[in-house]
């Protein structure tokens, strides 16, 4: 398993190397346009070393909050698709596969890839697991549109100009384009499979078994019912996942002792998670503290205290949640590596790539 994830990486380090780079790169130049002066930039990292120890614990917590939120998010969608995965084992990949998002290139391909090898090995089917990931990242999408449309509303409350009128129409049909897709999504994948035809068509690929593959699971991934009940309560998962994470960078304001401009925050930590989306630079490096502080700056943080609670959250969002995710990742890959000589056994005569039926299979939440 780690040999997989690490294959794509491997292919041309030097690609890596220069993402990295290219956003310290960016985070510095932001860094040093907000704090022109060097007892400035001191100034920051003053604050951030005498940072609270209890507010930063608070912000560890709600990250944690976060993940755990996360882990229960994929044990609905999973169950929903008729497979039954255990919480504790679900933790464990979202702690592995937030440290993947955050420092692979390639993404959400590699992350998403992860989970998949993930469900497969805990008795998901194919359609079940792609589903799953579909379902997951569709209303992951649709919670960040509900928190960033929020934080359009309050930043200009009180504003009745046209150009506000417009965006707060545009974040709403954009919210309810993306809960159309997941509710309507047999349609999404009706188009994906014509897509996959069309392609077969113009170029021969994919072709053979593996087209022919791709074509079952698009089939049986139709099939997969979702109620508007519970594509609602998928949602409501999906957006308290976020919400968590912005309860981190409140905390972060907290442990540095700066003010919270709170007619902004919100947009700013929305702002700065659409901007480290973007598949440039893995995790946003650079890009989401740089973001974050320039936003934070501007709806009245002052400089340093929005440069110091910028590094705080992510010191914890990133820096930490690295770490101890690939800590996990390890685990998982060590426990997948015990487990396989009697997955292998109680699997004679299955075909490849599906897991047996057995205590191999069902022991989920290890």
């Amino acid at each position: 398993m780690a040999g997989e994830l690490a294959a794509p990486g491997a292919r041309r380090p030097w690609q890596a190397v220069v993402r990295y780079l290219l956003g310290a790169a960016v985070g510095v130049l932001v860094v040093l346009l907000l704090l022109p002066k060097r007892s400035d930039l001191i100034a920051a990292w003053h604050q951030l070393g005498t940072g609270d120890l209890a507010w930063m614990a608070a912000a560890i917590g709600a990250e944690t909050l976060s993940l755990l939120t996360f882990a229960w998010l994929q044990q609905r969608v999973l169950r929903l698709s008729g497979t039954t995965a255990a919480l504790p084992g679900l933790l464990a990949l979202s702690v592995a596969n937030d440290a993947i998002a955050n420092t692979v290139p390639g993404e959400p391909a590699v992350s998403s890839a992860y989970r998949y090898r993930y469900y497969r090995r805990r008795g998901a089917s194919g359609a079940s697991a792609g589903w799953t990931i579909f379902t997951i990242l569709i209303a992951q999408a649709i919670g960040m549109s509900l928190l960033l449309l929020l934080g359009v509303v309050v930043a200009l409350a009180g504003s009745t100009s046209a150009a506000s009128a417009g965006v707060t129409v545009l974040g709403l049909l954009i919210v309810a384009g993306a809960g159309a897709i997941l509710i309507r999504r047999d349609l999404v994948l009706q188009l994906a499979g014509g897509v996959m035809r069309l392609l077969r068509q113009v170029t021969g690929y994919p072709r053979g078994t593996v087209g022919a593959r791709i074509d079952a699971a698009l089939a049986r991934m139709r099939e997969i019912p979702l109620s508007g009940r519970s594509t609602a309560g998928i949602v409501a998962i999906a957006t308290a996942v976020w919400c968590s994470d912005f309860l981190c960078l409140l905390c972060g304001f907290r442990a540095v002792h700066a003010a919270i401009p709170w007619h902004g925050v919100l947009l700013a930590y929305g702002v700065a998670q659409v901007a480290g989306s973007f598949p440039l630079i893995p995790g946003g490096l650079g890009i989401v503290e740089g973001s974050l502080a320039v936003v934070l700056a501007a709806y009245g943080a002052g400089r340093v205290g929005a440069v110091s609670a910028a590094l705080a959250f992510r010191l914890v969002n990133f820096w930490l949640a690295a770490a101890v995710g690939w800590l996990s990742v390890a685990l998982i890959a060590r426990h997948l590596r015990a487990c396989s000589p009697s997955r292998a056994a109680d699997g004679a005569g299955q075909p490849s790539g599906i897991p047996p039926a057995g205590p191999a299979s069902a022991q989920s939440g290890d």
